[in-house]
């Protein structure tokens, strides 16, 4: 039980929301990394203990994500949607029990990709926001490809591995009614998140008042690295799940 409630005070968004939030030392993009170690922790935990967990924290951690997914659907920063995308699937990872840190890992590899993407925003742009700066795909393709995929990986589509480990859990676990709400939260919240990004970002009519800027050949190389990442955890995760 107290293991459980360590694991959800660090990958929780109950505490950022109450403390981090409210600091002005703390900005989205602290968050996003304090966060994102902080899960790290958590996954390493969860190497040395045993993963049980009470339906009491469940249901919190289930609360929790319905929260946290109206508040990144309020939000246009991608440093801010990263976070939030933690704080809606990393409290379940205790349920997933042997695929649990395998699927928080591989959320944290699409949100790297994230993250580097809010950066080149900030870099270019003034902020990570993307509300101004629609239509990338056609403006900058290679911006738009890449985070197309980090968006897709998120909205748990195969072949990432994030859809993998997902599906692994269904198929291995005895479901409940507490269960099932879950698994509709975790997937169609990520979803809609997700696609709600794209749907702003990559699509559209591009703006005449922004001056876009693509990826540069050492940016895409650094990208592409990480696709290849993704890919090669998506090999050990269909290896797991054909076993």
């Amino acid at each position: 039980m107290l293991t459980t409630a360590i694991l959800l005070l660090l990958s929780g968004g109950l505490p950022y929301y109450l403390l981090l939030e409210k600091k002005e030392t703390f900005d989205s993009k602290k968050i996003f990394f304090f966060s994102s170690a902080l899960l790290l922790v958590a996954i390493f935990l969860t190497l040395f203990v045993t993963n049980e967990h009470a339906k009491t924290f469940v249901f919190i951690s289930l609360i929790s994500a319905i929260f946290s997914i109206y508040r990144a659907s309020k939000t246009t920063n991608l440093y801010k949607f990263g976070y939030h995308l933690i704080f809606i699937n990393a409290p379940f990872f205790m349920l997933f029990e042997e695929t649990g840190a395998l699927y928080s890992f591989s959320l944290l590899l699409s949100l790297i990709g994230v993250y580097f993407l809010a950066s080149f925003y900030e870099k270019h742009y003034g902020s990570a926001n993307y509300y101004y700066i629609t239509g990338t795909i056609l403006s900058t393709p290679f911006v738009g490809t890449f985070l197309s995929v980090f968006l897709v990986a998120i909205a748990l589509y195969p072949p990432f591995p994030n859809s993998i480990f997902f599906l692994s859990h269904l198929f291995n676990s005895e479901p409940s009614a507490l269960w099932y709400a879950v698994v509709i939260i975790l997937f169609f919240g990520n979803f809609y998140l997700a696609m709600n990004v794209m749907r702003k970002t990559v699509f559209g009519k591009p703006n005449e008042n922004i001056h876009y800027v693509d990826l540069t050949p050492r940016e895409r190389a650094k990208f592409f690295i990480l696709l290849v990442v993704l890919l090669l955890f998506s090999v050990y995760g269909f290896k797991e799940l054909l076993l």
